[in-house]
């Protein structure tokens, strides 16, 4: 009978050194945070689903993935759900090769610092070991990372951490809004020298380094676009330095910032610089939201739902990333519509003429007649009547939504929640079971009791209807304000805050024929780096490409999708620095997928040029940032296939007469121009076009900025005629010089 093979003793020998010690980790699994409350109250926020498998399975993945053989689960609130979760997971089984231990902390544990202090007193690390949140969801491995972290430790035993971080956009993504950071780092040893976080509200604008860090190291670079992946491998000396400084909460504000701003403790951190992989922590709305869809999209590889899924779940992948259960338990009706980026779990029903697009579906719901569903993410056992609408929100599990109601953007519904026909939750609110039902035992923080008290009181007055039978009233903006909420950058992401969640933030979610669809709050907002930015302009997130208003309009819902997956491809190049090369390798491969026209994506990348170029004050700094633009992404409107100038001028037009950038069209025009993106010949057979003039437009407004657009391609063809004339001139002049000397 042959021996069966050790699952991680590869791992144990590329990671360990010749005492083979066990690679160890420890998961911090509390949030410290009320980011998703209510959804955390009655259980821990690493227990949350996530393409219908917990933060934690997702994160124990990962691990397992990176040669980890002994996990540390570190959990105060709701610890026997999360033993449980853990018994009743693939985990305890032997045949895994992890071996899991759940440590329990005392009640007085309200921070990452509380927890290190806690590991310390139960003395149970034994080596140096890997740090991660229960909310990480990973595919880097990192047996370079700590091969390198022990190697520098044998030389330099100060060197007590090594933070994994990714290069990243300032808007990326993955990345919250309270949690940026500058880096200074030496560039020959990647030693992080000074670590400054970046608050959310209100936004730091100047980082202050130490003047001797320049002089004592000669070549530095000075960095804000390193995106914190939250796996840090520590020294077992960690744990004791948060018992000698009990101001240190937060692992990176309060640790990092205070060990190397120290005079006293003399340690070395360093930053190890990943360039493969994929790692990002769902630590708000809008981070929940991209990293589902970084998921559908395969960008967590091998860790996708139809391979390595963390709940055991078999999945089949379809084409536009679709993923159905292997079982055959799903019931969908013919006259049904599952759109691209949607994961359906077990046993789920869709009923006739319902849309499930860009949304994760649990086990065991119902999705009535008629009803829509738009980047909704819905955990199990959830019934949605017919004809509803839900947009961009979290819906917990047991929840029940009468017929006709409406959830609104950026929303969250507890789980047990009840609404009754007809209801209407506004965006951004939060829903929640009556008092009595929700508060359990043991909850996520200290002051939810009062702050539910609190809520009891006000619902007479500020609670909206819930249709009847509805035993669940909406929580109450006063009460959040009362507590802090909307201005701590720790607390919970609502309101006025909540307008930078990534939930909602899709282009093709605007009902564009409906006025209200974007409220003043949403127009006050902006994403830009710190452009100057004109207080009428609507600014959209990430700068994402966009279609002008007409073309949305006019498209098919196919397109519509189309659209959105275009839009989200030039997100990541543009923020993440793709190669030309291969990001028009993705859009031909999304083109020839939904077989649609070549113009539609040449819209798209127009529209993506346009709308990231920074609005600065002044013509000339203003005409930098166009020419740094399209230097930069100009050639990728032709690379996309087949190559046309007078529609590339003619898409240019109509999309700036369409957009608040109505002003840069001659400019960015001029730069086509002088890149050879577009030729002298392009310019003039556009301008004699019919429609370059507005023919066949009737909206007035629309049709005037055509026209304005169509004077400005006439002035500069008068420009190119100018110089035409000049050189015939000077050719001439030389001519008879050269004639005279004869």
């Amino acid at each position: 009978m042959p021996i069966p093979s050790k699952p991680s003793s590869t791992s144990k020998v590329n990671l360990e050194d010749e005492d083979a010690e066990v690679l160890q980790a420890v998961i911090l699994a509390d949030s410290f945070n009320k980011r998703f409350k209510p959804l955390t109250v009655d259980r821990p926020k690493c227990l949350l689903p996530i393409c219908n498998a917990s933060l934690l399975d997702w994160t124990l993945e990962g691990l397992a993935l990176a040669g980890v053989q002994e996990v540390f689960v570190i959990c105060r609130s709701h610890a026997e759900q999360v033993k449980a979760a853990i018994q009743n997971s693939k985990w305890s089984h032997p045949s895994t090769g992890l071996k899991i231990v759940p440590v329990m902390t005392a009640k007085e544990t309200f921070s990452p610092g509380d927890a290190m202090r806690d590991i310390y007193t139960h003395g149970i690390i034994t080596s140096d070991f890997v740090l991660v949140f229960g909310d990480l969801v990973s595919n880097i491995r990192i047996d370079e990372v700590v091969r390198a972290h022990k190697d520098r430790r044998k030389t330099n035993k100060d060197a007590i951490m090594t933070m994994v971080v990714k290069q990243s956009g300032t808007t990326h993504r993955t990345r919250p809004k309270g949690d940026s950071a500058v880096f200074v780092l030496d560039r020959d040893t990647s030693e992080c020298l000074h670590y400054e976080p970046a608050s959310g509200y209100p936004p730091k604008t100047l980082a202050k380094i130490p003047r001797d860090i320049f002089d004592g190291h000669p070549n530095i670079e000075i960095r804000n676009d390193l995106l914190d992946c939250s796996i840090d491998i520590c020294a077992l000396e960690v744990p004791s330095l948060f018992q000698d400084n009990f101001d240190y909460g937060d692992i990176k504000r309060d640790f990092v910032h205070g060990v190397l701003a120290s005079d006293l403790l003399m340690k070395n951190i360093y930053c190890y610089i990943a360039k493969e992989g994929y790692a990002a922590r769902v630590q708000d709305t809008r981070s929940y939201d991209a990293i589902t869809k970084d998921i559908l999209s395969r960008w967590t590889f091998p860790l996708v739902p139809d391979n390595n899924h963390p709940n055991g779940h078999a999945y089949d992948h379809l084409r536009g990333n679709k993923y159905i259960p292997k079982d055959n338990s799903v019931v969908l009706s013919r006259t049904c519509k599952i759109g691209n980026n949607t994961l359906l779990g077990p046993s789920t029903q869709v009923r006739d003429d319902a849309q499930v697009i860009a949304s994760t579906i649990g086990a065991r719901c119902s999705i009535g007649t008629g009803t829509v569903l738009r980047n909704a993410y819905i955990f199990d056992d959830v019934v949605i009547a017919a004809n509803c609408v839900l947009e961009s929100c979290l819906i917990g599990a047991g929840v029940w939504v009468g017929e006709g109601s409406r959830i609104g953007r950026g929303s969250l519904v507890a789980d047990g929640v009840k609404l009754g026909p007809g209801t209407g939750i506004k965006a951004k609110e939060k829903t929640t079971p009556m008092i009595g039902e929700f508060i359990g035992d043991e909850s996520d923080e200290g002051d939810v009791d009062s702050e539910l008290e609190q809520a009891e009181q006000c619902q007479p007055s500020l609670s909206q209807s819930l249709g009847p039978n509805s035993d669940a009233f909406v929580w109450p903006r006063r009460v959040a304000q009362r507590n802090g909420e909307d201005r701590h950058e720790n607390e919970l992401e609502s309101f006025d805050n909540r307008r930078f969640m990534r939930l909602g933030d899709d282009f093709a979610d605007l009902d564009l024929s409906d006025p209200g669809s974007v409220t003043s709050e949403d127009e006050g907002s902006s994403e830009s780096d710190g452009d100057t930015v004109p207080q009428n302009a609507t600014v959209f997130s990430s700068a994402t490409s966009l279609p002008s208003a007409p073309a949305v309009k006019a498209v098919s819902a196919g397109e519509q999708e189309f659209q959105t997956e275009v839009r989200l491809s030039l997100d990541r190049a543009f923020s993440e620095g793709h190669s030309l090369d291969n990001a028009s390798v993705e859009l031909k491969t999304l083109r020839m997928a939904s077989n649609v026209p070549l113009r539609r994506v040449r819209e798209a990348v127009v529209a993506g040029i346009v709308e990231n170029i920074p609005l600065v004050e002044g013509a000339v700094p203003q005409r930098a940032q166009i020419k740094k633009w399209v230097d930069r992404w100009g050639d990728l409107i032709n690379l996309i296939g087949g190559v046309d100038g007078v529609e590339t001028v003619s898409i240019l037009q109509h999309h700036c007469a369409s957009s608040t950038r109505f002003h840069l069209f001659g400019q960015i025009l001029a730069a086509l121009y002088q890149n050879d993106i577009v030729e002298e010949d392009d310019i003039r057979n556009w301008h004699v076009q019919p429609e370059a003039k507005g023919e066949g437009i009737k909206n007035s407004d629309l049709l005037e900025k055509v026209q304005k657009t169509w004077i400005v391609g006439a002035r500069m063809i008068h420009q190119l005629n100018e110089q035409e004339s000049d050189e015939d001139d000077d050719s001439n002049d030389a001519e008879s010089e050269g004639g005279d000397s004869d």
